[in-house]
């Protein structure tokens, strides 16, 4: 067998290994990938249902605190924000939008003892606290799904095939926002209950 035969068999065996390894890369990649996108459709779907609720939410609190325009105004726009984005990128820039200022209109009711005790409100109320819950949960799932996903890209072999694969690093991770709030703390208490005394501020 002559040495150039013996070559071509060698390189045809290599090609074969580097072929076989980057259809076992790109095959994982594909599976990874898909799990990102299922974890990001399950916190789409939590932050669609809260988008659902805030209508309601707002004109129940409006029919109490007419005069709160400034922050209607900012949960208006950050919800319009949200539902028309269209990259998860855009998805969660305005979702932090909307965390600060839904954060700012629950605050709002502590200074309104009648919307409290609201039958409507307390019950949109607890509706939007058990979304923010399953949002959280998604969340969480969501950016643990994708750190495991660019930690394989960026890993050794995978970084030699990720790209010739259409695949690349995604930095769409959920960041807490500055003022941002992940779960609404506001105690509205049973009816007729006053709110706990809050300490004078120091002087």
């Amino acid at each position: 067998m002559g040495k150039g035969l013996i070559a071509v068999i060698v390189l045809a065996l290599i090609a074969l290994v580097v072929f076989g390894q980057y259809i076992g890369v790109r095959n994982t990649l594909v599976t990874k990938n898909e799990s990102v996108k299922s974890a990001w459709s399950e916190v789409d779907v939590q932050m669609q249902r809260r988008a659902d609720l805030i209508p309601n939410l707002v004109e129940t609190v409006k029919a109490y605190a007419k005069q709160e325009q400034t922050v209607f105004g900012d949960i208006a726009k950050a919800r319009s924000a949200l539902l028309s984005a269209g990259s998860p990128s855009e998805k969660i820039a305005a979702n932090n939008q909307l965390d600060g200022a839904l954060g700012r209109l629950l605050v709002i009711a502590e200074r309104y003892p009648q919307l409290k005790s609201n039958e409507n409100f307390m019950r949109l109320q607890d509706e939007l606290a058990g979304t923010e819950n399953r949002i959280s949960v998604a969340r969480k799932r969501y950016n643990d799904t994708l750190q495991d996903y660019n930690t394989y890209v960026q890993q050794f072999p995978a970084s030699l095939f990720a790209g010739a694969a259409g695949f690349k690093p995604n930095d769409a991770y959920f960041k807490a926002a500055e003022g941002s709030r992940e779960v609404p703390k506001v105690n509205f208490g049973t009816p007729g209950q006053q709110p706990a005394p809050q300490p004078a501020p120091a002087k």
